[in-house]
């Protein structure tokens, strides 16, 4: 299994970003993906969940709600994390990750169910 991210780079406070984590050598849609951040000298955090085969999704960052969205492209194999209202907080490396098989999203996440992961991209975000 191998995810690859792509977008992210450097944005000023209150504008947007798109990133997204292409993934293969996944066999069916049964499984979840996520996406976390990890901001310097801060522990990782996640950001939101969406399972694969349905689409549901659970948003966990009470600062990220309503300025991020999660979705998927089935068709593609690909997850995106659409990011706006930026704030100079939002500065983090950003990682999606893929869960094991048959995994569902859920309260709270674990992210041992998740071994599979991005290389990150950073997400700097200037006042």
């Amino acid at each position: 299994v191998q995810l690859v991210q792509s977008g992210g780079g450097s944005v000023q406070a209150g504008g947007s970003l798109r990133l997204s984590c292409a993934a293969s050598g996944l066999t069916d849609d049964d499984y979840a993906m996520s996406w976390f951040r990890q901001a310097p000298g801060k522990e990782r955090e996640t950001i939101s969940c969406i399972n694969m085969r349905n689409g549901g999704s659970i948003d966990y960052g009470g600062s990220m709600r309503g300025r991020f969205t999660i979705s998927r492209d089935n068709a593609k194999n690909t997850l995106h994390l659409q990011m706006s209202s930026l704030k100079p907080e939002d500065t983090a490396m950003y990682y999606c990750a893929a869960s094991s098989s048959r995994y569902w999203c859920g309260i709270p996440l674990d992210e041992a169910d998740f071994p599979y992961w991005g290389q990150g991209t950073q997400v700097t975000v200037s006042s």
